[in-house]
């Protein structure tokens, strides 16, 4: 007869098994960590949005819950209400092979000291302090209830990492230096407070994110001045880092300017090409929202929508006509679209490359450079400050 240890056991010892057998990790240290450490703690409960879009709360009576907690898939687990009853995600549980991935990018060694931004749940504490030591891990969250809770989680597996309730912007100076600093949120603008508590040759691994989609994982060492490195091959996404640094400076968009009309061959999802939509924001104003509005004849909606922080706006139709082309509007100080496609032909004519070929050096005066395969090649894109 199985017990529920057994049981946990069992689905944790399966998704080490998945992602080794998937090549998605390859140190058996780290497979043992996530082997040895129960998910179930850190995500007694979470949440699953319905194709309608309400949300169905699942627990450890929910019939499957296991399957869930262990599956390699992110897991909402607190929801926030905005002023007209709409229900946001607040906080989540990574997907475990993209954490892993993530470790695996630190290169750890047995002696790292490591900074985590974004304690979350605390699972991400758990491996990490079960691959070098509790002693050697500091983790911080924005969320004192959250920092509390994961703190209660870790001490009931014996683990006693580091927690504390502080603004991930500023890092934790009171414990630097460290070898490593991961950042569990995406940022618009890597915080030069993190290069100042990494040790010279250590590493920074983040989500930048210029805008809503426009980035990815990057991995930077700590140079004497500056932070360098390469973007991870692979894209992925965290939500935002909360905080005084970062919560401020994001307007709402303004009301629309008058606009003009024009047709387009690109898809009509400003962010359906990753990768040219993030070079793109060198030269678009602070983007504040992409989304979709209207209604089409048939069902589904009939405009893709981009509105920035200066009052420039674009939209683009949803649907393409005969010819395969689609209407697009554009208003304000910047054609945004008409950038977009400039991007984009830019990117295809350097042979479309990926998030590999991708770096970014980060200075300490906030300049943020990405370049092409080199630092010093011929083709640069310098992100706007942060606004």
């Amino acid at each position: 007869m199985t017990t529920p240890a057994d049981e946990w056991v069992r689905a944790a010892r399966s998704l080490g098994a998945r992602l080794w057998d998937d090549d998605v990790i390859h140190d058996p240290a780290l497979r043992a960590a996530i082997e040895a450490t129960p998910r179930h703690v850190f995500v007694p409960r979470f949440f699953v949005q319905t194709p309608e879009g309400d949300w169905m709360r699942g627990d450890q009576t929910t019939p499957g819950y296991l399957d869930e907690v262990y599956a390699d898939r992110p897991l909402v687990t607190a929801l926030g209400e905005l002023a007209d009853g709409q229900r946001i995600v607040m906080s989540s549980s990574t997907k475990p092979g993209l954490m892993a991935r993530m470790i695996e990018a630190l290169r750890l060694d047995d002696d790292s000291r490591v900074l985590e931004i974004g304690t979350g749940t605390g699972y991400n504490a758990a491996l990490l302090s079960r691959l070098l030591g509790a002693e050697r891990v500091f983790s911080v969250d924005i969320e004192t209830e959250l920092v509390d809770l994961a703190r209660l989680r870790l001490a009931s597996l014996g683990l006693a990492p580091t927690l504390l309730a502080a603004d991930g912007a500023e890092g934790l100076p009171g414990h630097a230096p460290y070898d490593r600093i991961i950042a569990t949120c995406s940022v618009r603008r890597v915080p030069w407070a993190w290069a100042e508590q990494t040790r010279p040759g250590g590493l920074v691994l983040t989500d930048l994110k210029a805008a809503l989609h426009a980035g990815s994982l990057v991995c930077l060492r700590r140079r004497h001045d500056r932070l360098e490195g390469r973007f991870l091959p692979r894209w992925a996404a965290f939500m935002a880092l909360r905080g005084a640094a970062c919560d401020a400076g994001r307007p709402e968009p303004p009301p629309r300017a008058a606009g003009v009309q024009g047709m387009t061959a690109l898809d009509s999802e400003p962010a359906s090409e990753l990768v040219p939509w993030f070079l793109a924001q060198a030269e678009l104003p602070c983007i504040v929202s992409i989304g979709l509005r209207g209604r089409a004849a048939g069902g589904g909606p009939r405009w893709s929508t981009v509105a920035a922080a200066d009052g420039s706006w674009c939209e683009v139709a949803v649907r393409a006509d005969d010819t395969g082309r689609r209407v697009v509007r554009q208003g304000g100080p910047v054609q945004i679209w008409d950038r977009l496609e400039r991007a984009v032909r830019e990117w295809e004519d350097l042979d479309r490359p990926d998030w590999g070929r991708l770096g970014l050096t980060v200075r300490p005066d906030g300049l943020h450079t990405v370049w092409l395969d080199e630092p010093d090649g011929p083709r640069r894109w310098v992100l706007p400050p942060s606004r």
